[in-house]
């Protein structure tokens, strides 16, 4: 299915400005279990939204959002970390922005690493847990560690987090995380957080940085979390001020009873390539 179910020639591949990467991927999660199935449920979200988007005026598909086929390896992390680093940078090369839909957030790992291959990126996480774990249950590639693996190759800033191990601690730089606590019914750090990027940015959303009142369907939900208006207009920041180069969203655990999260996650997709 392609993202939207747009018609061609808006889905072809070679006037797509955008490339949708679905990597149904779920080996790592600790706790709720089904984010293997976010892609295909964001997918089918997107085929019953309204395609016109009021804000910008505008349709966004006509820039052309290609859908590619899932990456379906399933083994290790480090064989799936690989294989998403490879097609991601496939089409990095062909001038595309990757747009990866998770998924668990291990899956983010090799599409940094496209792009952080490029030079000069870095990386905005919003999320409600730090994922800056050295290691986790065995591997460095655990979706606990994404964060860490992440500030190996570019600089980082982490916005919405309220959940973190003690060992966490060492690895994070308080200068560059917004925690949610501290920024909550505010948006004077906002400035402050863009200025903190390069000039390409690459978006890794975690949508557990959602409040769960309004996104409950995630395997690893928090109290506290960031309303919708809040999370787009730090987005809407960061485009106006610097150059989205990639984005996914990951960590979606479907409830076949409740859609609205699956809604929520496409429409985020949506907004996005509005603004870029």
């Amino acid at each position: 299915m392609h993202f939207g179910d747009i018609p061609k020639p808006y889905s072809d591949y070679e006037k797509a400005k955008f490339v949708i990467i679905p990597v149904p991927y779920d080996r790592t999660s600790t706790w709720g279990k089904g984010a293997d199935k976010g892609p295909d449920a964001i997918l089918n979200a997107s085929a019953n939204m309204e395609l016109f988007d009021i804000e910008s005026d505008s349709e966004p598909y006509r820039k052309g959002i290609f859908t590619d086929k899932p990456v379906t390896e399933n083994g290790s992390p480090e064989k799936m970390v690989k294989a998403v680093e490879k097609i991601t940078a496939k089409h990095i090369e062909k001038g595309k922005i990757t747009v990866v839909l998770g998924g668990e957030h291990s899956v983010s790992i090799g599409a940094i690493q496209a792009h952080a291959n490029t030079g000069k990126v870095s990386v905005l996480q919003l999320d409600a847990h730090s994922d800056m774990r050295d290691e986790y249950l065995g591997s460095k590639n655990n979706h606990a560690c994404i964060m860490a693996r992440a500030k190996e190759v570019c600089p980082v800033v982490q916005v919405g987090i309220r959940s973190m191990d003690t060992s966490e601690k060492k690895n994070i730089n308080k200068k560059r995380v917004f925690f949610a606590h501290k920024i909550h019914d505010r948006t004077d750090w906002i400035k402050k957080a863009v200025s903190l990027l390069t000039n390409k940015v690459y978006l890794t959303i975690d949508l557990d940085v959602f409040d769960p009142s309004i996104l409950p369907s995630t395997g690893t939900p928090e109290p506290g979390g960031m309303g919708w208006y809040e999370v787009l207009e730090l987005i809407k920041a960061v485009a106006q001020k610097k150059k989205i180069v990639g984005f996914d969203i990951v960590e979606l655990a479907p409830n076949p009873n409740n859609k609205a999260s699956d809604f929520l996650a496409a429409k985020l997709a949506y907004y996005i390539m509005s603004l870029v």
